[in-house]
């Protein structure tokens, strides 16, 4: 296989004059190279490398998101499995059905309770999270897990509050319910 600059004499884009001047010129930085200990790096050497650090680079951000979605997908799953194995019941029996409001974002949601889960949730033994489009009561504990990994499935997560009463309160003696209806 011919050399370049061989190519280039036969197709008359250079002559034997020009060809010579640049095998000089190149003998003599490498001659100079040599004598001062540098090493002759190429520019076309120097964009390889610099195209090859870029791609390394590329990969690995696109590496590390890979991963990231693969670890929400995972977290997602494992959310899901949480839900379905420990929901609880929403209503038991024949109980009378209780309206319970809270909110879903910026939407008020209603979910239709029994006395007993409506009284739980009031109390924060349960707690609603979302699963899909639906709602689903898991208990305290579970809840906890599930806003470890991601705490926008969790929607309503009551406390019970013990708060101090004040001791000059006229009305300390009466206690207003959690779960009162207006």
């Amino acid at each position: 296989m011919a050399s370049l600059q061989d190519q280039l004499k036969n197709a008359g884009l250079i002559d034997a004059k020009k060809a010579k001047k640049i095998q000089k010129e190149k003998h003599k930085q490498q001659k100079v190279a040599t004598k001062s200990g540098q090493t002759l790096v190429s520019e076309s050497r120097q964009s390889a490398e610099a195209a090859r650090a870029a791609k390394a680079e590329r990969d690995r951000e696109l590496n590390r998101e890979r991963q990231a979605q693969a670890e929400k997908k995972a977290i997602a799953a494992q959310i899901k499995q949480l839900i379905e194995t420990n929901r609880q019941p929403k209503h038991e029996g024949r109980e009378s059905e209780l309206e319970y409001n809270f909110t879903d974002g910026k939407k008020i949601k209603k979910l239709l309770l029994g006395e007993q889960a409506h009284g739980r949730i009031t109390r924060g033994q349960l707690n609603i999270v979302k699963l899909g489009d639906t709602y689903e009561l898991v208990p305290k504990m579970i809840a906890d897990k599930i806003a470890e990994r991601d705490p926008a499935y969790v929607l309503v997560a009551n406390t019970v509050s013990s708060d101090a009463q004040d001791e000059d309160d006229p009305y300390k003696d009466y206690v207003i319910p959690d779960d009162l209806m207006w």
